[in-house]
C-alpha cells in the first residue's frame, strides 16, 4: 500500500499579476500550516522590503525577507529580498546569492526552483503565478522531473497569462488552478502532512 505524500516546503514564483494572487492565496491558508513557503516575485530594486511587510499585513503566517545562512522554520514565508537570488542550500538553510541575473531578473524564480528541485527531490511543491516572461517554466519542469507537485495559475485567471502558459507549454505542470483552487490545494496537501508526517521532519 503506497504511503501518503510528505512533502518538506512550497516553492512559489511570480511577477505582473502575481502579487495579487499570493495575497489571495496566502489570506486563505490557515495559522497553522506546516509547511515552510519560499517565494520569489520579480521586484523593483528599491523595494526596501516593503513588499514582504504589506504581505505580512493579509498572511495568517509570519513572513520575512530571509538573511543569509537563515535555517529554514515551518510554517514560516520567506520573501526573497530585491536584487538577490534566494536559493535552498544542502544543508536546508537560506542561501542569497547576486550572481547574474537569469532571465533579466534578480531574483529569478528558476534559480528558486532548480535549487529546490536539487534539494528536497519529491517532496517539495512548485506554484507558478501570473507573470509576463518565461522565468519558471524550466526550474518548474525541473522539480516534476525531480518528482515534486508542480501547479501553475489557470493562465485565463491571471492578470499575465504567459509565465503559467510557458510553463504549460514547457510540459511543467501537473495541474493549473485558479488562486482559490491553489490555497485550496495546498490546505488539503497540508491536512495530509499535520495527519502522517512530522512537522519537523525536515529541520
Amino acid at each position: 500500500m503506497s504511503s501518503a505524500p510528505f512533502y518538506q516546503a512550497v516553492v512559489i514564483g511570480g511577477s505582473a499579476g502575481g502579487s495579487d494572487a499570493l495575497r489571495l492565496i496566502l489570506r486563505a491558508l490557515p495559522a497553522d500550516f506546516p509547511l515552510p513557503i519560499l517565494h520569489v516575485q520579480h521586484l523593483h530594486k528599491d523595494d526596501h522590503g516593503a513588499f514582504a511587510a504589506n504581505l505580512a499585513t493579509v498572511s495568517p503566517l509570519p513572513v520575512s525577507e530571509p538573511c543569509d545562512k537563515a535555517a529554514i522554520l515551518p510554517g514560516q514565508v520567506y520573501i526573497a529580498p530585491a536584487n538577490y537570488h534566494l536559493l535552498v542550500a544542502p544543508d536546508f538553510s537560506i542561501c542569497l546569492s547576486i550572481d547574474a541575473a537569469v532571465h533579466w531578473s534578480r531574483p529569478s524564480i528558476d534559480v528558486l526552483f532548480d535549487s529546490a528541485a536539487s534539494t528536497w527531490g519529491p517532496r517539495v511543491i512548485g506554484v507558478l503565478l501570473s507573470g509576463a516572461n518565461s522565468d519558471g517554466a524550466l526550474g518548474l519542469l525541473a522539480i516534476r522531473r525531480a518528482g515534486g507537485l508542480t501547479l501553475v495559475q489557470d493562465p485565463a485567471s491571471a492578470a499575465c497569462p504567459a509565465m503559467p502558459a510557458s510553463a504549460l507549454a514547457a510540459g511543467a505542470a501537473d495541474e493549473a488552478l485558479d488562486p482559490a483552487e491553489l490555497a485550496a490545494r495546498l490546505r488539503e496537501l497540508s491536512r495530509l502532512v499535520n495527519r502522517n508526517c512530522d512537522p519537523g521532519a525536515f529541520l
